[in-house]
């Protein structure tokens, strides 16, 4: 049993998504977000993004990744690039390819590219979601993952220019999955959650990275959308419903920002990386 390296780089068919204010008003309304032209749904907060590709996140990796191994497959990582902030009437295009893989003794981690276009073919976002396939080492290197946004740990020798505390909802999930259009049952159903492994129903993974878009948002950028440009995080730990939330951002550069989020003493998101 192996992965398939004749499936890589090979698109999807193009799925597209019609862009309405009510829905983007409920994504930011799902993720707690109190910035005034989100919750409105002038404009899509950063993590909206995920939502019109969501249909093809998947489907590059049946070329690819042996079905019965799905089970196995976590959301190891996820980097957005924003050519331009998404707005209601935006007539949206999106596909997919994976791009390459690579076996490691915990398991192999697969890299998918995303691009969303709108219907005239400008180029909107892209994204690189990385997917890890635990307890399976394929054995081999193939093609290209996506690109680094590792932690520069020297950067703990100053103080954060910011540190931000939020609240998960105890109904947070049953919010998210409807507003993101996720039906996972890990996000929704105890029995389901716990007969995973879980210790029960756990928060979307780009539920708590749309939190973490809209601290570093209102705290370094003007609460601006449009200047963010690229926003990239890699999944640590899990998120239970009712827990508490602190994100430290520390400037990385003229106009970047590294950032880190935990959950007491647990990392639950690391190598964040926001550029404007």
């Amino acid at each position: 049993m192996k992965f398939g390296p004749a499936g890589l780089d090979k698109w999807t068919e193009p799925v597209s998504f019609d862009v309405t204010r009510e829905r983007l008003a409920e994504y930011a309304a799902a993720t707690n977000d109190p910035i005034p032209a989100h919750r409105a749904g002038d404009v899509a907060s950063p993590v909206f993004a995920i939502v019109p590709v969501f249909q093809s996140l998947l489907e590059p990796a049946l070329e690819v990744v042996p079905t019965s191994l799905f089970g196995r497959v976590l959301h190891g990582e996820q980097d957005f690039r924003f050519h331009r902030p998404i707005r209601p009437g935006d007539s949206l295009v999106s596909r997919a390819k994976m791009t390459g893989f690579e076996g490691l003794p915990k398991g192999t981690r697969a890299t998918v590219y995303l691009e969303c276009r709108t219907a005239s073919g400008d180029l909107v976002n892209e994204q690189y979601v990385t997917f890890f396939v635990r307890g399976f080492d394929t054995g081999s290197k193939e093609g290209s993952l996506g690109p680094s946004h590792r932690f520069d740990e020297s950067l703990r020798a100053r103080a954060p220019v910011a540190k931000v505390s939020q609240h998960i909802d105890d109904d947070q999930t049953f919010r998210y999955g409807p507003a993101a259009g996720d039906p996972m049952p890990i996000h929704l159903d105890e029995e389901v959650a716990r007969a995973a492994g879980l210790p029960g129903i756990i928060a979307h993974g780009l539920c708590t990275m749309a939190f973490t878009s809209w601290a570093v948002l209102t705290e370094v950028a003007g609460s601006s959308v449009d200047r963010l440009r690229r926003l990239a995080v890699r999944f640590a730990s899990p998120v239970l419903p009712g827990q508490d939330l602190s994100t430290s951002i520390w400037a990385a550069g003229p106009s970047s920002y590294a950032f880190e989020t935990t959950v007491g003493d647990t990392l639950v998101l690391k190598d964040g990386l926001a550029e404007l």
